[in-house]
């Protein structure tokens, strides 16, 4: 039997009209646009000006406080802006604009990174090298990995725990990631299990994922260490305590970390990112990207540089359909819409979904009903109608007690709603309202 977490979720439709479709190399942009808050918690300090030339990898942007990260030019050019711009969250935040030139055709940007499988630094060694080279979760969270790796010394880790869920739908980037990159990712969690000497390590996959799941299993036949799990297919499995639950039937504390029951927990994509840093001594410089949407002409995946606008990825699938009405910054569930195509890729972005008129538009709202249909398929165990409800009227301490901040966002609620109540957008708000009322009490 196939194992999943047991409280709510949901089975939305999974529209992966890209799983089958190897990860293409986008041109090098003209311009980048690099975001320096591209991490949960404090924005990195710029410590480039305009007129400098970097080069590919330069660090440009120093991390600005223990929960925060580096960043690195993408390309090799010049800096002629430092300005702020809009990016995915919608708000204008700091950025540095640096226009590309012919070194991006170097040898650099050809070389063939060849396996490498001996793991030649100390466990000091590589935590310093994620540091350095500014990796962060890339399942979208972007929580720094140097600092979910800091354990504290009262704190004993069993289990290494691989995302390679994807239950997201329409996207599909950690899906062929997993494809074209399996043997590096492995190397990527001896490394990890190396840094925290850890003797347990499991790959969690969803079911619809069977030639990832048979891939990764005849890699670690002989991996006595590491196992390989095939996961039902039920959405949000790929947040980390629904993930925990559904493979080792453990329970993160309310307001507790994975690391507090034993566990910690890495994306597929930052193993990688990982690897490269440690093996190649490549920082986070690219990643893929998914761009999606059922009217677009050529769907694809892509290696993207972060800071490339997004409008390029556009015009590499063919361009907007006519009756486009939405572009999310992820996937349809937990993704949220962008003004404009300006935008840059992020760390954080995972996949850039297309969505037409009939799809994107919203019912009327009606009255909640008491179904408890939102209650049923929360996989927190909240009642979301009645956080709708107190965040509605201003209520936040009430909706402070009730739990609100438990919430993972993932918008079952708002899926199953037969009302069409817009109960993930209100629950977001008292969240948001719950955090500022905190700090002036504070």
């Amino acid at each position: 039997m196939l194992k999943t977490f047991q409280l709510g979720g949901i089975h939305p439709p999974e529209n992966k009209l890209t799983a089958e479709k190897s990860i293409q190399k986008m041109a090098i942009p003209k311009v980048v646009y690099v975001p320096i808050a591209q991490n949960i918690g404090i924005p990195s300090e710029i410590i480039v000006a305009v007129k400098d030339t970097v080069e590919i990898g330069q660090l440009i942007a120093k991390s600005g406080g223990f929960v925060s990260s580096n960043i690195h030019s993408p390309v090799a050019g010049i800096v002629t802006k430092l300005d702020k711009i809009v990016d995915t969250s919608g708000y204008k935040k700091q950025c540095i604009v640096i226009r590309t030139d012919e070194k991006n055709l170097s040898n650099f940007e050809k070389i063939i990174y060849p396996l490498k499988t001996n793991i030649e630094l100390s466990s000091t060694e590589i935590l310093q090298r994620i540091a350095d080279f500014g990796i962060v979760g890339l399942g979208g969270a972007t929580f720094p990995s140097h600092v979910k790796l800091h354990i504290n010394p009262d704190k004993k880790i069993e289990y290494l725990i691989i995302n390679g869920v994807e239950c997201e739908p329409y996207l599909t980037a950690d899906h062929r990631l997993m494809l074209e990159k399996s043997a590096e990712i492995i190397v990527g969690i001896k490394i990890l299990m190396s840094a925290l000497q850890l003797k347990k390590a499991i790959i969690g996959i969803e079911n619809n994922k069977k030639d990832a799941i048979a891939l990764f299993k005849n890699l670690t036949q002989n991996e006595s260490k590491i196992q390989v799990a095939s996961l039902k297919v039920k959405y949000p499995q790929g947040s980390e305590k629904q993930l925990i639950s559904a493979l080792l039937k453990r329970e993160v504390p309310k307001n507790g970390l994975p690391p507090d029951i034993g566990v910690i927990v890495h994306n597929v994509g930052t193993i990688f990112a990982i690897y490269e840093a440690v093996q190649h001594n490549k920082p986070l410089t690219e990643r893929v990207v998914t761009v999606t949407g059922k009217n677009l002409k050529n769907p694809a995946n892509f290696w993207v540089k972060i800071g490339t606008p997004i409008s390029d990825l556009i015009k590499e699938v063919g361009g907007l359909p006519e009756g486009t009405r939405k572009i999310i910054n992820g996937g349809p569930m937990m993704g949220k819409a962008i003004k404009n195509t300006d935008v840059p890729i992020t760390k954080g972005t995972s996949g850039i979904l297309v969505i037409a008129e009939e799809e994107a538009s919203r019912k009327k709202t009606e009255n909640c009903i008491r179904c408890g249909e939102c209650v049923f398929v929360c996989p927190m165990g909240l009642e979301p109608h009645l956080l709708m409800s107190l965040a509605e009227r201003g209520l936040f301490e009430r909706a402070l007690a009730e739990d609100v901040n438990s919430c993972i966002q993932c918008g079952s609620c708002s899926y199953v709603c037969p009302s069409n109540r817009p109960l993930l957008d209100y629950i977001r708000f008292g969240k948001n309202s719950v955090k500022n009322l905190t700090l002036i009490q504070n």
